[in-house]
C-alpha cells in the first residue's frame, strides 16, 4: 500500500463532526498494520481527544494510530513570518 498523508487538525478550536470521526477510524483501521500513514497536524497531541469530540471514539482512533507511530514535534517560529520579514528588507 502507497503512503497516506492527509492533515488531521487545523489550528483553532472546533471538534470533528461524526461523520469525520467515523471517516477517521475507518481509515486508521485500513491502515492499521498494512500502510502507511502521516498525520501532520498545528493541535498538540494531548489535545486530540478534546478535537475529536467523543472519547469512545478518540481511544478509538488513537490506539490504532499512536501504537505505531514515530512522532516529531517541531519547535521554533513559522517560516511564514522568516520570509515575511526577509520580504519586507
Amino acid at each position: 500500500m502507497p503512503l497516506l498523508r492527509f492533515l488531521l487538525f487545523r489550528g483553532g478550536n472546533f471538534r470533528l463532526t461524526v461523520e469525520h470521526r467515523r471517516d477517521l477510524l475507518e481509515i486508521a483501521e485500513d491502515r492499521n498494520g498494512c500502510g502507511s500513514l502521516m498525520i501532520t497536524s498545528q493541535v498538540p497531541v494531548n489535545r486530540w481527544h478534546e478535537v475529536i469530540g467523543d472519547p469512545t471514539l478518540a481511544d478509538a482512533i488513537l490506539d490504532r494510530i499512536i501504537h505505531a507511530s514515530y512522532r516529531i514535534d517541531l519547535d521554533g517560529d513559522s517560516l511564514r513570518k522568516t520570509k515575511t520579514t526577509k520580504g519586507a528588507s
